[in-house]
């Protein structure tokens, strides 16, 4: 059995092609205005709950970093049967305090104070408003008080 193949065509009878067959490549505007149309209304929907979501991410922050520090300064009363004056405060987790009373057992019990995720200091209060001892951060506002975002996070809550 013999298989009959067609002969290719020449080269130059393959590059002429009839203007008719052209294809156009590319979008027309309205397209491209659908599209634009379409992406827009998908971020205002979803770029609030990501915004929102941020926010509840460095609350839970402070929240985690304030129990991390009321846990060193458990340790800290175990150890010394007090904890840090207010004068010395959170400063005597790292370094050894030098104003009276002077701790007998002192040890570090963190490495680093953190800064709250807004970037201020966490405050220390003994004795505290709402408990022996309170430890908070003033939110995103950096000021005492406040709702939303901008509430006060303590170690009370």
């Amino acid at each position: 059995m013999t298989t009959l193949l067609a002969a290719p065509k020449p080269f130059c009878q393959q590059a002429h092609r009839p203007k008719s067959t052209w294809v156009q490549h590319g979008f027309t505007l309205i397209e491209l205005m659908v599209v634009l149309v379409i992406i827009g209304v998908l971020a205002a929907l979803i770029v609030p709950n990501v915004l929102d979501r941020a926010d509840d991410a460095r609350v839970t922050a402070a929240r985690t970093d304030i129990t991390n520090l009321s846990q060193a300064l458990k340790l800290y009363k175990l150890d010394n049967m007090r904890y840090p004056t207010g004068e010395q405060g959170l400063q005597a987790l790292m370094t050894k305090p030098t104003t009276a009373p002077v701790p007998g057992n002192w040890k570090p019990y963190v490495e680093k104070l953190p800064n709250d995720p807004w970037g201020g200091k966490y405050q220390y209060l003994n004795p505290g408003i709402k408990s022996e001892i309170d430890i908070m951060s003033f939110g995103a506002d950096g000021q005492a008080g406040g709702e939303g975002k901008n509430a006060d996070i303590g170690s009370w809550q």
